[in-house]
């Protein structure tokens, strides 16, 4: 199961064209239909007809019920690790400073709305809305509305319905797939539109972020899921193999990759990854020395960076490119998946190179201002003016020429 460098970035991360062609489909019914394309593409993809569209308040009630306390409790330490990040790292940021011309600033105003996508087809991730629900109450979201698949019975899981409620979250929606980002993006007689649409996806949630992109703002490419290990010969095997064969339960497009320092190495983790899992078509085992296969990483931009060899600390400067990075044998990618307070809202496919993962700033923009006296702007005045006229812009030299007349 040795790979080459050649094999690990020939492997397929992003979506054939073809596919988009579906999806796009699936967006137009949406658009054209609302709520009746909804619910005939949910019987139609899941093979599931929905008891309703939004989830009713008194089913969320009613979800405490049915999840035991402990979970509930798992969920509560959870969110206290994460707001307790996410809070700390969301300094506050408006700043007003006082040049010799002007007083120059820059706010920051949360967004009015915002969409969560919450997987829940193969498998339910609840603890994505804490991780998407969390960051977005502490920006100052006024309207936070989730979308997630229906179960068999046609309703949202109660730990979902929980996990929502804990986040802060204000709408649950029965819906999945491409026909859950469509509703966001373009609103349905029950789904109300969004400013921006967060989360991670399968394929098909990833591609139909990309496509209503062009109307609405998104996070970034979220899914499906992936990790790189680099590890060295004192490393655990059994963890290593562990993590790699844990980030292939996500989706069978999942990647796994594992970069050792030697032959022997490699043999060990592929025989300790059959005993976990038979689902090794997209685990890749590659040798190559600690320099190298941090070069490779930063080529790949992966999702998830484990790093579990001597000193990993020290390269983490050398990191160019990564989602989430998760150093020594003690910090498993689950502990960010769930509770150690990051976010596991990562950007997948390798744009990483371009995208952060999911925090409170995703949920913030910005506004500029300036005051300036008439003495502030004679400073700057003349430059303003010659700028203007040369650019064949008269009436913006006017303005200035105007309030400046007599000095």
């Amino acid at each position: 199961m040795i790979s080459s460098v050649d094999e690990i970035f020939n492997l397929k991360r992003k979506p054939p064209l073809n596919q988009f062609e579906s999806v796009s489909a699936i967006i137009e019914k949406v658009r054209n239909e609302g709520d009746k394309a909804l619910i005939d593409l949910t019987e139609e993809l899941d093979g599931v007809k929905p008891e309703y569209i939004k989830c009713p308040e008194e089913e969320i009630d009613e979800a405490y019920g049915h999840i035991d306390d402990e979970l509930i409790d798992a969920l509560e330490v959870a969110k206290e690790n994460i707001e307790k990040f996410h809070s700390i790292a969301s300094v506050d940021r408006d700043i007003r400073i006082d040049f010799d011309y002007a007083i120059l600033g820059k706010k920051y105003v949360p967004l009015d709305s915002a969409g969560i996508y919450i997987p829940g087809g193969r498998a339910s991730y609840p603890s994505t809305a804490l991780m998407a629900g969390i960051p977005a109450s502490i920006a100052g979201v006024e309207r936070i509305a989730a979308c997630t698949p229906p179960d068999r019975n046609g309703k949202i899981k109660p730990l979902t319905l929980v996990a929502c409620d804990i986040a802060g979250i204000d709408e649950i929606y029965a819906v999945g797939g491409a026909q859950a980002i469509a509703s966001l993006a373009y609103g349905t007689e029950t789904v109300k539109k969004v400013d921006k649409i967060v989360g991670p996806g399968n394929i098909y949630v990833t591609m139909a972020k990309l496509l209503v992109q062009k109307d609405i703002p998104v996070d970034m490419p979220a899914g499906p899921s992936e990790v790189l290990i680099i590890a060295d010969e004192d490393a655990n095997v059994e963890f290593i193999a562990l993590d790699a064969a844990a980030q292939l339960e996500h989706d069978p497009m999942a990647i796994s990759i594992v970069i050792v320092t030697s032959e022997k190495m490699a043999t060990e983790v592929t025989m300790e990854a059959k005993k976990i899992t038979e689902n090794l078509e997209n685990l890749k085992i590659a040798v190559a020395g600690i320099d190298e296969a941090i070069e490779i990483s930063n080529r790949f931009a992966p999702e998830h960076l484990l790093l579990m060899f001597k000193d990993a600390e020290r390269y983490l400067n050398k990191i160019k490119h990564a989602g989430s990075v998760f150093l020594g044998e003690y910090s498993p990618v689950a502990a960010g998946d769930y509770a150690s307070g990051t976010n596991h809202i990562l950007p997948t496919a390798g744009f990483a190179r371009m995208f952060s993962g999911l925090s409170v700033e995703t949920f913030l923009k910005h506004i500029t201002y300036q005051i300036l006296t008439k003495d502030g702007l004679k400073k700057i005045g003349d430059s303003i003016i010659k700028l203007a006229k040369a650019e064949g812009l008269p009436v913006h030299a006017k303005s200035v020429e105007r309030r400046l007349k007599g000095e």
